[in-house]
């Protein structure tokens, strides 16, 4: 059971300190390690989990006994805005995006 979180606001850096702290556990642990987590990409995370679970419980697995197969980050588009800087000059700032796959499995 899969589930996508594509175009998320956060550098794919720091939305990948998140998902390698939940990696491999049990769903339900990995919701109780995110709500306590204080990191901004831990809900986005948290709901893209809850999202497959709900994935996988309308196809018909076991919702107790489901793991993170497999959570990954890719990196989305680069948002590029200018800032300026002295003498006339402007440096770019990238504001970076991530997409999360999330692949749940029955253990």
């Amino acid at each position: 059971m899969k589930a996508r979180l594509k175009f998320l606001r956060i550098a794919p850096r720091k939305t990948r300190q998140v998902i390698n702290l939940v990696r491999g556990k049990n769903v339900e642990d990995a919701i109780a390690i995110l709500q306590f987590t204080h990191r901004s990409a831990s809900e986005p995370v948290s709901k893209l989990i809850l999202s497959a679970m709900e994935n996988a419980r309308v196809a018909g697995a076991n919702v107790d006994n489901l793991v993170v197969h497999r959570i990954f980050v890719d990196e989305g588009p680069t948002l590029r805005r200018f800032r300026p800087r002295a003498q006339g000059r402007a440096t770019r700032i990238n504001k970076r995006t991530s997409h999360v796959t999330c692949e749940l499995a029955e253990r």
